[in-house]
């Protein structure tokens, strides 16, 4: 989840004195106010004022990574998977190119296992999002929400109006580089693999963030994130291209493109559907249960036993609809493709980022950089 809240200090922790902790709270309200002055007319003023709010805890409570690991009281887990983000922040800068600045040079635990609620909603008869509107990212087909209880009232209010709507649990965001944004304790509870996956993630969007293209987005730091650890784990110093940890992020990868053919084909079918004519909305809204049941025994039957690592249980276990499936698209779509791009420049990660950067300056569709990779996922 992107944000566009954050401050920008020079050196990580805060730990220092109350003055700290004021510019922390004053850049927080700049961004505020600067989002009231730019007309935020999608996002009430309260909504954006308890964002501002809840990332000011956040920063307030930053450590830097160094002084955890070095802490007596830090668990060995905490210990070892907080050295891996900081190998894995060199990584992204020497091998990748990304000015990480002091991004995940500190860490925040928080109170609870989950960051935020994502709420994002969509037509009942069009693959099309709702969106709504925030100064510096533009339209977003989503918001976050820091309390349960306001998620739930507003993804009540769009039900009512007539959306599908789709409410989950965040563990990690990024500022765009508008903040120093810290680690958080909910990342931790992924595998080393995992915690390398986001890390790189997140840092692929402060290297490279089209405004209001969230699919592309969110698609390419996927691509950066998963091949990133692979690159990473099968290459370090004391890892390598035959450890379990090298292994386990080149399957998981080979998985994600795996389920971005089947989401992608997916969508093709319900595109078809809400494209004809000839049907009501009530008609076509019974009609896609049929391809809902018919994707979910494919999904279980021909695509989930063919994944190595991973296992999208999720697709089973979160009630189908256009705003659920919109959300797993953002994330999923045309993998494959950028794999085939990766390929074309013989496997050079940083290459391959370095050209979409130069590329999106140049078209209206970030996608149309990439090549169609007509080959099966995973071979």
């Amino acid at each position: 989840m992107s944000a566009a809240q954050g401050t920008n200090p020079d050196s990580p922790g805060i730990s220092k004195a109350p003055s700290r902790r004021g510019r922390i709270l004053r850049a927080v309200l700049a961004v505020v106010a600067l989002s009231l002055v730019a007309s935020c007319w999608a996002c009430s003023p309260v909504y954006v004022v308890k964002a501002g709010l809840a990332e000011a805890r956040i920063l307030r409570a930053r450590r830097p990574i160094a002084e955890v690991i070095t802490d007596s009281s830090t668990d060995a887990s905490t210990r070892g998977k907080l050295a891996f983000v900081l190998e894995a922040r060199r990584f992204a800068a020497d091998d990748l190119g990304i000015d990480v600045g002091q991004a995940y040079s500190t860490y925040t635990k928080l109170e609870h296992d989950t960051l935020a609620m994502v709420l994002s909603a969509a037509y009942k008869t069009r693959l099309v999002a709702k969106t709504w509107w925030f100064p510096v990212v533009g339209s977003v087909p989503y918001k976050g929400y820091f309390n349960f209880g306001d998620a739930r009232a507003a993804q009540a209010r769009l039900e009512r109006e007539g959306w599908d709507t789709y409410l989950r649990p965040t563990s990690a965001f990024s500022t765009l580089g508008w903040f120093n944004d810290p680690l958080l304790s909910t990342v931790l509870e992924d595998d080393d693999v995992g915690v390398v996956e986001t890390v790189l993630h997140e840092l692929a969007h402060t290297y490279l963030f089209v405004p209001g293209h969230v699919r592309f987005n969110e698609s390419y730091a996927d691509f950066v994130g998963y091949v990133g650890a692979a690159h990473f784990f099968c290459t370090r110093k004391g890892g390598g291209p035959d450890t379990v940890k090298c292994h386990r992020a080149q399957a998981r990868w080979r998985d994600l493109e795996r389920f971005s053919v089947f989401i992608d084909g997916f969508v093709d079918r319900l595109q078809a559907l809400y494209a004809r004519t000839d049907l009501d909305r009530a008609a076509k809204i019974r009609r896609r249960k049929e391809i809902f049941q018919a994707a979910e025994e494919h999904f279980t039957r021909d695509v989930q036993p063919t994944f190595e690592s991973l296992s999208f249980q999720s697709f089973r276990t979160v009630p189908l609809n256009n705003a659920t499936l919109l959300a797993r698209i953002r994330y999923y779509h045309r993998l494959p493709d950028f794999q085939a791009l990766l390929d074309r420049h013989g496997g050079d990660l940083r290459s391959v980022m370095e050209y979409l950067k130069a590329g999106v300056k140049k078209t209206k569709d970030p996608f149309s950089l990439l090549p169609t990779s007509g080959k099966p996922p995973g071979k």
